[in-house]
């Protein structure tokens, strides 16, 4: 039996999801205006167009745990919507926590792809875990991988070795970044998504 995975599934997705949340939205409210320009780690986007993709993330995974349909063909502006953006970020993440937290959120199959529920929500927790430390990265302040983090990384070891052959077939992971011998669960899961833990 693979016990890492077994210990993982032993918490809920709602209760993995009050983990990342807890450490995302410190960043998230620690983001300063004059930074919303500067790039991240994810080449693709700047800090500004990264808070917005997180923050459609947590919105429109909401209805992925009502067993409903995302959308995600556009990004809307949330950031340039009002200042009051941050703590608009921090009330959806608290619904996301409670939408998978709702029973029957994990049972069954989720989206358009039909994928089983709880890999659909382990998604939007990997989100919330690596686009927390790009901000952060990014903006100069430090993530928060801690001891309560570990039962967050091990559902997501084994969510990005399932998700790996097409994310990075796709696009939608870089290919992996040699990490140190003896790095840390959080150092080895950076670098399996393609981005170096290293980075300041």
């Amino acid at each position: 039996m693979d016990t890492k995975r077994s210990a993982a599934k032993s918490h809920t997705l709602g209760e993995l999801l009050a983990v990342a949340r807890e450490r995302a939205v410190p960043v998230v409210r620690g983001v300063p205006d004059e930074a919303l320009s500067a790039p991240t780690p994810c080449a693709d986007y700047d800090v500004k167009s990264l808070v917005n993709h997180l923050f459609q993330v947590v919105v429109e995974f909401q209805k992925l745990a009502a067993k409903g349909e995302s959308d995600f063909s556009t990004t809307p502006d949330r950031v340039g919507a009002g200042s009051d953006w941050r703590e608009r970020f921090a009330e959806e993440t608290d619904r996301l926590v409670a939408a998978w937290s709702a029973p029957g959120a994990e049972e069954g199959t989720a989206g358009a792809w039909r994928m089983p529920a709880r890999l659909v929500g382990a998604m939007a927790l990997l989100d919330l875990t690596v686009h927390a430390w790009d901000l952060a990265r990014a903006t100069g302040q430090e993530y928060r991988a801690d001891d309560e983090l570990v039962p967050v990384l091990e559902q997501l070891a084994g969510t990005v070795a399932e998700l790996a052959p097409t994310a990075r077939s796709t696009g939608v992971f870089a290919e992996p970044v040699p990490v140190a011998e003896g790095a840390s669960a959080f150092e080895r899961l950076l670098g399996q998504t393609g981005r170096d833990p290293y980075r300041t």
